[in-house]
């Protein structure tokens, strides 16, 4: 009776760690993306390092941006963006914690297209700034894919604009989200 009971548990242990994993999702090799229209130049970087977690059970969600690994067309702008404006060397990455609305309400084993609202805290160059943001999670072939643009400006996070280029740059910045998540294992680093 006693190795019935044990067995039993052990069983409904598994089966609760095998739900809870359906629940979440990883990415580490998330696409976030820049876009500053300007008089002199259009800046445009990628960055296809964004580390990423969803919760579809609980709405959370979480990014890890390595400012380094932001690629742009020059090669110039890549050290002006890292050692004059966000400082990556003191600054090494951007991150984001928040939810998403209506966790319960979306299977994410179920295809389908869902529009969400994201709200949590961006934090860029040491300053967190809370962020709301509309959203679009599309689940297909047992994979999800999270969409989002958001408007930054570099001053909010105390990012100064030299004199010089001042003029030359937006004062916002639009910024682009597109990750594509995969059921996580726990064997994900």
């Amino acid at each position: 009776m006693k190795l019935s009971f044990v067995l039993l548990f052990c069983f409904a242990c598994l089966l609760s760690v095998e739900v809870a994993a359906q629940s979440r999702y990883f990415t580490k090799t998330g696409h976030i993306w820049f876009f500053s229209e300007a008089p002199l130049e259009d800046i445009m970087a990628r960055n296809r390092q964004v580390v990423s977690f969803i919760d579809f059970k609980t709405g959370e969600l979480a990014f890890s941006v390595p400012m380094t690994a932001f690629q742009f067309k020059k090669s110039l702008m890549q050290t002006h963006f890292n050692e004059n404006f966000v400082e990556s060397g003191k600054y090494p990455k951007s991150t984001f914690s928040g939810t998403f609305s209506k966790p319960g309400a979306i299977d994410p084993t179920k295809e389908g297209t869902y529009k969400v609202q994201v709200e949590g805290q961006l934090t860029i160059h040491g300053v967190e700034k809370a962020l709301s943001t509309d959203g679009i999670l599309e689940v297909r072939n047992g994979k999800v894919r999270g969409k989002a643009t958001f408007i930054v400006a570099p001053h909010d996070y105390d990012i100064t604009i030299p004199l010089l280029v001042r003029e030359h740059i937006a004062k916002e910045v639009a910024v682009h989200v597109d990750m594509l998540y995969e059921p996580f294992t726990g064997n994900t680093p």
